[in-house]
């Protein structure tokens, strides 16, 4: 388990060390700037936000490929992890023989309300009958009255009749 969470922290770490250089340029710029319009009582938005938003992006292009590299590094570590180093650990591998002691859908399966339905011979016999429980179940489709206005349901007819 504590190598999940040294992964888990390395992630964090490799998050931070790809996040803090932007937001260090950004406050940076955004220091200067404010200064800056301070000084001469300019109080403009588009003055301190572009800067930021190009110092970012030199950021950005300057340091890419080192952020690639910790992401690749940390996916290839976590790779390793996933593949080689949980499966062969005695610890997370379950036995060979897990299922003889678990029944997950044992109260399920004991149902019996299927009795009378035939059974996989029978029902391929005849494929166009569908099987039911019980006659009961049959329900004959009947289409619905078709009238050019819908009649009140009880509420609204006691609502029209004032009761």
């Amino acid at each position: 388990m504590e190598m999940l969470t040294e992964y888990l922290a390395k992630g964090f770490m490799v998050m931070l060390a790809i996040s803090m250089p932007c937001v260090l340029v950004a406050a940076a710029i955004g220091l200067v700037v404010g200064i800056i319009q301070a000084v001469t009582q300019v109080q403009e938005q588009t003055i301190s936000a572009a800067p930021k938003i190009f110092a970012v992006f030199l950021v950005i292009i300057i340091g890419g490929v080192g952020f690639i590299k910790l992401l690749t590094n940390l996916f290839q570590e976590g790779t390793v992890l996933a593949f080689n180093t949980v499966p062969k650990s005695d610890n997370y591998v379950l036995p060979a023989d897990y299922y003889k002691y678990t029944t997950p859908f044992e109260g399920e399966m004991k149902d019996s309300s299927f009795k009378n339905v035939p059974d996989v011979k029978e029902i391929m016999k005849n494929p166009g009958k569908v099987p039911y429980i019980d006659k009961n179940q049959k329900i004959k489709y009947t289409p619905s009255p078709q009238t050019p206005m819908p009649k009140a349901n009880f509420v609204e007819t006691n609502k029209i009749l004032g009761r």
